[in-house]
């Protein structure tokens, strides 16, 4: 099961960190179809937020076709994003994580980090700003 977390700094609102989680999740096949998702009940308890922004973000999830609830039950997992191709490229996860611990020791905080990363990201994928 998925435990969420939020970054109450990074300036994303609550509910989209929570849709991104289970995105991330789906992906990395940490979540499967079947699965269940925590309780609204049980979100709110454990980050101290509004249910309905945890309806909200279980609404975008199930609008997006990732989701389902059942009356009663809960709310299930319908369907995976994960790719075999992460599975298949660990050298490129450990890369990373070794770039990540360079930046880190060279100062770099989280919001440093992220805005490195999305702009090579827009460069290697030359997206526009």
């Amino acid at each position: 099961m998925i435990e969420f977390r939020l970054d109450r700094t990074s300036g994303v609102t609550t509910y989209l960190q929570l849709v991104q989680q289970v995105k991330d999740a789906l992906r990395l096949g940490v979540l499967e179809a079947g699965d269940q998702l925590p309780t609204a009940r049980a979100v709110v308890a454990a980050l101290a937020i509004n249910p309905n922004t945890v309806h909200k973000a279980y609404r975008e999830l199930e609008r997006d076709g990732l989701v389902e609830s059942r009356q009663g039950q809960g709310t299930f997992v319908t369907r995976s994003l994960a790719s075999p191709a992460l599975d298949a490229h660990p050298d490129l996860r450990r890369s990373l994580v070794d770039w990540l611990t360079a930046a880190r020791a060279a100062g770099l905080d989280r919001e440093a980090v992220n805005a490195l990363f999305t702009s090579a990201t827009r460069e290697v994928f030359r997206e526009v700003a």
